[in-house]
């Protein structure tokens, strides 16, 4: 079996994924896809991660798992998808220990070893730390910033050294990863890439996150130009979101207004040109595979 972990970043997704992929639940069934609600193991998951605390799992623990976790049969099931922001650790407690996500290996190897034999992925949307940071502090009960980052410097935060940190500790848990800022363009993709489904088939909701950045009459009239060429590629598509957008898209959904003591308008954009080189740094990492618009 292949277990999906969904795992954030904070302040990415808001259950889209796992609402989205629920929508295609009969297709994703006739394929061995099981997409259980996530009322039925994220305490589940967290609590047994925390009693295991590094140590193996008692024999038969994997099984007992799967019996909390599944309707179906867990032999009819090939390929298993949970969702899970909390899985590392609660907003609050994202820097602790000056680093972000510090417990986020020992979690998921304690992950690897309850579902030993399984294939364990990893699946991280990531997001710009000048829109990143603001959201991810404004989500906890905290009223310092300084606290929330507990001595992190927001001009050193660097994805590609925490998906390192994952990469070296679990080796044989591969990672998929993508920009948060490219959803629009990519949903569908990440919806498939998450079931294991090539990336012609057809589901619903392909552009439901298109939807919310583009005008209504440009969803027109981009749905009328899938019509009249069924037959383009993702690649394809892609090019003719970008062309609607240009033309169609709402600025007002995608501005974020950024209120932090001291972060002038420079100071974002070094963060985000910092951001932009450390994506590029992603995909040169061994067993690192990026969702790219």
């Amino acid at each position: 079996m292949k277990v999906i972990l969904h795992a954030g970043v904070h302040c990415t997704d808001n259950d889209r994924l796992v609402k989205g992929l629920l929508r295609n639940a009969d297709l994703l069934r006739q394929h061995g896809v099981a997409v259980p609600g996530p009322g039925r193991y994220r305490t589940l998951l967290t609590e047994v991660v925390n009693e295991l605390d590094g140590a193996s799992p008692a024999p038969g623990a994997r099984d007992v798992v799967l019996d909390e976790i599944l309707f179906d049969d867990p032999e009819s099931v090939s390929r298993l998808v949970l969702s899970h922001e909390n899985f590392f650790c609660v907003p609050k407690l994202m820097f602790g220990g000056r680093k972000i996500y510090r417990k986020a290996e020992g979690r998921i190897k304690c992950l690897s070893q309850l579902f030993d034999g399984d294939d364990i992925e990893l699946f991280l949307a990531l997001r710009d730390p000048a829109s990143f940071l603001p959201a991810a502090f404004s989500s906890t009960p905290l009223t310092e910033f300084g606290e929330f980052m507990d001595g992190v410097d927001p001009a050193h935060l660097r994805w590609s050294d925490f998906v390192g940190r994952v990469r070296e500790a679990v080796p044989e848990v591969k990672i998929t990863a993508w920009c948060n800022e490219d959803i629009p363009l990519i949903w569908g993709s990440v919806l498939r890439a998450m079931a294991g489904l090539p990336d012609e088939t057809k589901i619903v909701g392909a552009f439901d996150m298109l939807s919310e950045v583009m005008a209504p009459e440009g969803m027109r009239r981009f749905r009328a130009y899938l019509g009249e060429h069924p037959t383009i590629n993702e690649i394809q598509k892609r090019r003719v979101m970008v062309a609607f957008l240009s033309k169609y898209g709402m600025v007002e959904a995608v501005e974020e207004e950024l209120d932090l003591p001291g972060w002038t308008v420079e100071y974002v954009e070094a963060l985000t040109q910092a951001y932009d080189a450390d994506v590029a740094n992603l995909s040169g990492i061994e067993g690192v595979q990026m969702i790219l618009p």
